[in-house]
């Protein structure tokens, strides 16, 4: 089973939102889909989001005879804003002892409130998710404390210390968009820390290409590297 967390850094779109390409892998695969709603920033500011995630992923659970699924196999995805709220809902279910994820498969995450890695910078202005906008989803978010010293790892996934007990992961970022370094570094933090991660880095790509531009090489090449990774990680478990 496909558990989908939509984008919009946040602060904007719904659960009925980026679901052409979802739709697709669902149907390749055979698996069921469900995406998740979760109220907004700043009207709701963190933890609502990844309380009403992780809620929803415990109904999914209890109701897995009624849809269907093996709760064992749930996968994760999300993307963008979803994408950091998938990693804060893996560390989530680790810490909490359950419900059990397959895998995280995360497009272009979100991780990291304080906005200030080398990429952030480089495109600012370049990005059209910009440094600008970037940093307004997680004031809306966080407000006050954004960039301070007590933000939870569940809100910022690039804040956690221990990235140990997490289930297998795909990242993928683009070179020109300025989540580029903090998605990098999540991944190597998860290698350091003995997990499995798999890493792409789309040359020239900016923030959410394949959504943009579906039929251009770069995307079909990106949806094709998570289709390989779903057909590995489900043949292998």
């Amino acid at each position: 089973m496909l558990y989908f967390i939509h984008g919009g850094g946040f602060f904007c779109n719904d659960h009925r939102i980026g679901l052409d390409q979802v739709l697709d892998t669902a149907e390749r695969f055979g698996a069921t889909l469900v995406s998740v709603g979760y109220r907004l920033a700043p009207e709701h500011p963190y933890p609502a989001q990844i309380n009403d995630v992780y809620a929803g992923l415990q109904w999914v659970v209890g109701h897995a005879d009624e849809l269907g699924i093996d709760p064992e196999r749930i996968i994760v995805t999300g993307l963008s804003a979803g994408g950091g709220l998938g990693a804060a809902l893996a560390l989530t279910v680790r810490d909490q002892g359950g419900p059990r994820l397959l895998g995280q498969l995360l497009m272009c995450p979100m991780l990291d409130d304080r906005n200030d890695s080398a990429s952030a910078v480089q495109m600012d202005g370049i990005d059209p998710w910009n440094r600008s906008y970037n940093g307004f989803g997680w004031d809306a978010l966080l407000g006050t404390v954004r960039s301070g010293v007590d933000v939870a790892q569940y809100a910022a996934p690039a804040r956690a210390t221990d990235l140990t007990g997490l289930p297998p992961a795909f990242l993928d970022v683009g070179s020109a968009e300025c989540l580029r370094d903090e998605v990098l570094s999540y991944a190597s933090r998860i290698w350091q820390a003995g997990g499995r991660a798999e890493l792409h880095v789309w040359p020239g790509g900016t923030h959410v290409f394949d959504q943009e531009v579906p039929d251009a090489r770069i995307s079909i090449a990106a949806v094709a590297a998570r289709h390989n990774w779903l057909e590995r990680l489900l043949a292998t478990n």
